[in-house]
This record gives structure tokens, C-alpha cells and sequence, in this order.
């Protein structure tokens, strides 16, 4: 089972590819199907294998001869690799698809954020509403609970923004944040949203630290935050009780 989930996976990696490519570009993420970048040629059956694709032709275009960029493979082993994470905390169950469709959102997410600086509302939108529906059914958590985390995971961010627009004249929150944390709040509900908030926060200024220190940012550089607000919410989804009830026992 663990291979077949990794399959899956790398097959649903290369997907997301397509999602990260097409979306900033408001290009249907169906038709037509998968081509070169560079020259445009349709891709065969056999240059839509994940990762070994990339190794057999290693990293070039087979028509072109052009430089395939490493992302490609590295999303598809990431998402292998986060997907079977999910498998093995949740098992197969109604829950796992729940969180595999988040983790996918989140990636997409992360991955545009870091290339645009944007969230599309369209992809937060298609979270949104599947977050809904699974909540109704019941997929996971109380419709209430995933309310609460709606309210709580956008209703903090929006705070962030007004405050700094007012104290400091500049938006310290994006909209795209905004909403996706709103998406989040829906699956992960108040306690691991709260959670997610905090490990982003933590995530985010070591992270911008570091860069000041190896000088690979300045001071008043744009970095992207989204992608802190996606590993503090993935990390929270998979661990996040085990996490707090360290905390509750540790500190109270």
C-alpha cells in the first residue's frame, strides 16, 4: 500500500505541476494537454512519467533540446512524499482525502506565492468550497469547529493588515494570506489554525533571519509569506494535537 500511495502521489505531483504552470497565466489547467514550455511541442506518454521522465531525458526537452526545470520533479517527490505522510497519520479513511486535497491547495499555493508573490482567488476559492462540503458531510471536524477556524484563521490576518496600514502606512498582510488562511480555518478548524498562526510566525522569522544573516535578503525585501503560513498548517494538520497536548502539559 505505501508504494501504490507513493504512485499516486508522484502522479498527482505532476498535476499540480500543471496547476503552478497554468493558473498565474489564467490558463485552463485541462486542455489542452501537457507541452514543452519552451517550443510548445505535445508531450508523449513517456515525458509524462514523473521524476523518471526527468531522469531518462535527463532534464531536457526531447524536441527542443531545451533545460526542463527541477522544480517539476522536486514537486512531484514533495508531493509523494507529504502525501504519504498524510496516509500514514490518517490511514485510509474519509479523513486522508480531506487532508490530501488541503495539502494539495497548499502547495499550489506556496509554490505560485513564491514565483508571483500572489494566491489566485480561484484557487482559494476551490478550497473553500471543498472544505465546505467535506464539513457538512462531516468529513472530519463539527461544522462549528471548521466556522471557528474560518473566522479565526482570516479574521487574525485581516487584523494584521488594518493595523499595520494604519501604524506603518503599508499592507503587512496580502490578501491572498488572508484567504487562504480563511480556506485553512475550514479543514483545520480554531485549535490548529490558532497553531498554524503561531508555527508560521516562528517559521517565518527564523526563516527571514537567516536570509538577512547569509545576505541573501535586505532589510525591507519582500519574502513571501504564504509559504510559512503552508508548512505552519501542514505541520499543525499532521501533528498539531500531539503538539498542543505537549504544550498544555508541559507549560499549564
Amino acid at each position: 500500500m505505501n508504494l501504490f500511495i507513493i504512485i499516486v502521489g508522484l502522479l498527482i505531483g505532476s498535476f499540480l505541476n500543471v496547476c503552478i504552470y497554468r493558473i498565474p497565466r489564467k490558463e485552463s489547467i485541462i486542455w489542452p494537454g501537457s507541452r514543452c514550455t519552451m517550443c510548445n511541442s505535445r508531450l508523449t506518454p513517456l515525458e509524462l512519467i514523473p521524476v523518471f521522465s526527468f531522469i531518462m531525458l535527463k532534464g531536457r526537452c526531447r524536441s527542443c533540446n531545451g533545460l526542463i526545470s527541477r522544480r517539476y520533479p522536486a514537486v512531484e517527490l514533495l508531493t509523494a512524499l507529504l502525501i504519504w505522510m498524510v496516509y500514514r497519520r490518517y490511514g485510509i479513511d474519509f479523513t486522508t482525502i480531506y487532508y490530501i486535497l488541503m495539502t494539495c491547495i497548499l502547495i499550489v499555493a506556496a509554490a505560485i506565492d513564491i514565483d508571483y508573490q500572489i494566491i489566485p482567488n480561484g484557487l482559494v476559492l476551490t478550497g473553500f468550497i471543498s472544505g465546505l462540503l467535506f464539513n457538512l458531510l462531516g468529513a472530519s471536524i463539527p461544522f462549528m469547529d471548521g466556522l471557528y477556524g474560518f473566522l479565526l484563521g482570516g479574521g487574525s490576518l485581516a487584523l494584521i493588515a488594518i493595523i499595520s496600514l494604519f501604524i506603518f502606512r503599508k499592507q503587512g498582510m496580502g490578501g491572498g494570506d488572508i484567504k487562504l488562511m480563511a480556506t485553512v480555518g475550514l479543514y483545520l478548524g480554531w485549535r490548529l489554525t490558532a497553531l498554524a498562526l503561531v508555527l508560521s510566525v516562528y517559521i517565518g522569522g527564523i526563516t527571514g533571519l537567516l536570509l538577512l544573516i547569509t545576505r541573501m535578503k535586505k532589510r525591507g525585501d519582500y519574502i513571501a509569506y504564504g509559504p510559512f503560513l503552508v508548512i505552519g498548517s501542514f505541520v499543525a494538520m499532521l501533528y498539531g494535537e500531539s503538539i498542543i497536548d505537549w504544550y498544555l502539559s508541559s507549560f499549564w
